[in-house]
């Protein structure tokens, strides 16, 4: 009985504390959030951060996760007691675990667009998001085991770090991107500097079962600096600033590449039919459009088995996607002969196909030069080829030039048959 009692004591002060918060002035109310952050800069080596690729860390993860959105209303209850969505399906989707004594206690998905886009422009505008440059990834799929979840942020603030160093290092991400519910948005406000998409609360998102949302973003060009103006002065418990900018945490397991690839894809042919075609019904409650879209990304023989057929006829007016060309990030530099001897551009490779690629050049490029170029696909993967620049493309984030190639050499015709046959990460490391 006296256990009862300080529970219940307990639950009327955390209470009264919400309320006497909430009735402060914004600035104060996240000054407030800010004071209560508490970051371990060293956690127990039994915590380990990692991307799920298993099948037993991807179903721990959609388990968790499913029944922490029936617990918060956000989904009916499923019969396979796990929430696996059309995006997990996707290559550019990573879902990122967080395991305490090899069991997942924790988990977050980061949606980069693809050929569903994102869950949350289904009701909220991105094109001022858009406009500034840069790849977006919806931040999704936030989940923490219940033995965990009063653990003063032990297992949210690691996966929070690794989610916010896999985007900025990984992922190619410039804009992270969330919807959740009202009750939540502040502490986004608060702690992590997201600003609204809009000001208004959309009454029924669909993608959480029709319960309200709140969209926000948050630029990760200009994050260092707001976490520093916002933390300035906190103590290193206290300080995210400092926990996601300057400190390594050894718990974190990066992912291994051989190129600098964009995304790390998880899904083969067993992963995708155990989940979305034995374990749910996502792949046959997907329309044909939909349908279509997985059979023009997997096209490898060894996923005709497992992807879902077409009930009706093609639709028309939407042409597919062709998927000849491939996302990566890595440096280059061409030279070129100018009037007045040869010059020198370094370049941002930020896509390529066998015959070319994308890039940004901060210096005026002569359209129709020819030159040579280093390109450096991975570490100790450098490409020399002659290229011709081919044309320019002013946006506001930068000048971006296509370069068509002479011959590819053998490293590049490596890399692009990679790309072109490895459906895993762990293809692309062979």
């Amino acid at each position: 009985m006296p256990e009862i009692r300080r529970s219940s004591l307990r639950k009327q002060l955390r209470k009264l504390l919400r309320l006497s918060i909430a009735s402060l002035p914004s600035s104060l109310r996240f000054a407030v959030y800010r004071l209560m952050v508490d970051c371990d800069p060293d956690p127990p080596p039994r915590l380990i951060l990692k991307i799920a690729e298993t099948r037993e860390e991807l179903e721990q993860c959609f388990r968790i996760l499913h029944d922490a959105y029936v617990d918060a209303g956000f989904m009916k209850p499923d019969a396979s007691g796990m929430r696996a969505t059309p995006y997990h399906a996707l290559p550019t989707t990573t879902t990122l675990c967080a395991k305490y004594d090899e069991r997942v206690v924790g988990t977050i998905s980061m949606i980069r667009e693809g050929v569903f886009g994102f869950p949350l422009q289904a009701v909220f505008d991105l094109e001022r998001v858009r406009s500034k440059g840069g790849q977006i990834a919806e931040i999704s799929a936030l989940a923490v085991h219940p033995d965990f979840r009063k653990t003063g942020g032990a297992i949210l603030f690691p996966l929070m770090k690794f989610m916010h160093q896999y985007c900025t290092e990984f992922f190619d991400t410039r804009h992270l991107v969330i919807a959740v519910n009202p009750d939540r948005i502040e502490l986004y406000e608060a702690l992590l500097f997201f600003e609204r998409l809009q000001e208004t609360t959309v009454a029924e998102y669909d993608f959480a079962n029709g319960a309200p949302a709140v969209g926000a973003c948050l630029d990760l060009k200009f994050a260092r600096e707001i976490f520093r103006a916002g933390y300035r002065g906190r103590p290193a418990r206290k300080n995210m600033h400092r926990y996601f900018f300057e400190l390594t945490l050894k718990n974190i397991e990066l992912p291994r590449r051989r190129y600098f690839t964009t995304n790390d894809p998880v899904m083969t042919p067993e992963l995708l039919d155990y989940f979305f075609n034995q374990k749910t019904q996502v792949f046959k409650n997907l329309d044909d459009r939909r349908k279509q879209l997985l059979w023009s990304i997997y096209d490898a023989p060894e996923y005709r088995g497992v992807l879902p057929m077409l009930q009706g006829t093609v639709l028309s007016g939407h042409p597919l996607r062709q998927h000849q060309r491939f996302s990566i990030r890595c440096p280059a530099t061409v030279v070129i002969e100018m009037a007045d001897g040869p010059k020198e551009f370094p370049l941002d490779v930020i896509e390529l196909s066998f015959s070319g690629f994308q890039a940004e050049c901060k210096l005026e490029l002569p359209t129709g030069s020819v030159g040579h170029a280093d390109v450096e696909l991975g570490k100790d993967e450098h490409s020399r080829v002659t290229i011709r620049v081919m044309r320019r493309k002013d946006l506001d984030a930068g000048s971006f030039y296509g370069f068509k190639l002479d011959e590819p050499d053998g490293v590049w015709r490596r890399c692009v048959a990679a790309l072109e046959m490895g459906q895993t990460s762990g293809d692309l490391l062979q």
